[in-house]
């Protein structure tokens, strides 16, 4: 498994292009089985997740066609079904967590889908209960194999209905919107996920044909339709990825602008980075982050009380950021306690941090207190591994911020959602080194 050798404490400088949205290409690269016509996408991300979506994608039959760098065409018109059974789909499909994106699209279009019980990161329980009541609610019938974590929906057809989800969850919100544009009469989900990867997937859906009101709520109104059409969509910059430069831009106090971020999807990303003190301004559609030679600042609450920063449905924070919020924290001049609520397992990685020389304290598996140094006392280099993407990131960053030479294992966790990672770190002066095993 590779490796990076990484030489910390250089500051960087230059410029950056955000790559395309992980989260949401793998909803929108699920909905091209909506439809027998050609659907040209553009601005996907060359990274693992992805890219093994794409090739399960390849084996079910769609045909597939690389028009040019980070833009492809699908047509899901000559699909084999009969692969959805199989030992490789079985063992394809569980490998990657998108994959359950493929269930609504099948079940509205063919009556069928089923898929492995997926993988992704080992961050805590992600149930599948909002999807599959989902589309039971829609008409579907439920069935799942205990032996081989084999998951199943059937139907003759969807009849439109009134759903509350239990949870706002994008990836079941995704789903089911997927399943009832082709549903027979009005589905309404309310509790609806209104990330603008929903967005961006209604938007995609409409422009194929679909009827859907509400988008950008919490109650979204689908009149399903007998057929869709081909299309041609662009998807957004990745805002994960764009607050993992400005972290790591303040972090190693270097200069850095990152272009083409798509300001008006940030949501309060970029304040969120603001409260921990740190400068960045809006250039056009760029963000430009001054080198903080004299580092940064924590705010507090207006009490005068700890700043406390937390997940939340959008627009509240994402999740996903959190990690890298976390790092950044360290070398702060304050103190902040950082509350993971959605996955009870993602602080954990912060031991590894400890043993840097970070001030952690961590209370429970939901919250840490971070207590910053204020650049009077650098991390210390040392050797890791990435137990997930975002974790992944944020370990590189303090490898990068740190004296000395660090290595990081099991690299394929940040190639899961970051491209050539290593190239672009590179192009901004970073010493970094991937050694493959």
């Amino acid at each position: 498994m590779s490796t990076f050798r990484i030489e910390g404490g250089y500051k960087l400088q230059g410029e950056v292009h955000a790559q395309g949205a992980k989260n949401e290409a793998l909803q929108i690269l699920c909905a091209v089985l909506l439809t027998p016509e050609r659907v040209v996408i553009s601005n996907i991300p060359d990274i693992i997740d992805v890219n093994k979506l794409i090739e399960l994608l390849g084996k079910l039959g769609v045909k597939i066609e690389h028009l040019e760098p980070n833009k492809m065409s699908f047509q899901a018109d000559e699909l084999d079904l009969d692969y959805l059974i199989s030992d490789d789909f079985k063992e394809g499909g569980k490998s990657l967590r998108g994959s359950i994106m493929m269930v609504g699209p099948l079940l509205a279009r063919f009556g069928k889908g089923y898929i492995p019980k997926p993988g992704g990161d080992k961050i805590g329980r992600r149930r599948l209960d909002t999807h599959f009541e989902g589309f039971i609610k829609l008409g579907a019938k439920f069935r799942y194999n205990k032996e081989e974590y084999f998951y199943g929906v059937e139907a003759d057809k969807l009849i439109g209905t009134d759903m509350l989800l239990e949870e706002a969850s994008v990836t079941g919100t995704a789903n089911i919107l997927m399943a009832s544009v082709l549903a027979e009469g009005i589905t309404t989900i309310y509790n609806a996920a209104c990330e603008p990867y929903i967005q961006q997937l209604c938007k995609m859906l409409i422009s194929m044909g679909a009827k859907i009101s509400g988008v950008g709520s919490n109650l979204l109104v689908i009149e399903g339709v007998s057929a869709l059409k081909g299309c041609e969509h662009r998807m957004l910059p990745d805002m994960i990825e764009v607050g993992s430069w400005i972290g790591l831009a303040a972090m190693t106090q270097s200069e850095v602008t990152i272009k083409n971020v798509g300001w008006e999807h940030l949501g309060i990303i970029p304040n969120t980075f603001r409260r921990l003190g740190i400068t960045l301004e809006k250039r056009g559609d760029d963000i430009y982050i001054p080198a903080h030679e004299n580092g940064y600042e924590i705010q507090s609450f207006i009490d005068g009380s700890i700043l406390t920063i937390a997940d939340a449905p959008w627009p509240g924070l994402t999740p996903d950021l959190l990690s890298v919020i976390l790092v950044v924290a360290t070398q702060a001049k304050g103190e902040v306690l950082i509350h993971q609520k959605m996955f009870e397992s993602r602080l954990f990685f912060v031991d590894k941090l400890i043993d840097m020389g970070a001030k952690i304290i961590l209370c429970d598996p939901h919250r840490a207190v971070v207590i910053g140094h204020d650049f009077k006392s650098k991390l210390k280099a040392t050797k890791m591994s990435s137990p997930d993407i975002r974790a992944g990131i944020s370990l590189l960053i303090a490898a990068l911020s740190a004296q000395g030479t660090s290595v990081i294992q099991n690299i394929d966790q940040i190639d899961r959602g970051y491209e050539r990672i290593d190239e672009r770190l590179r192009a901004l002066g970073a010493k970094i080194e991937r050694i493959e095993d």
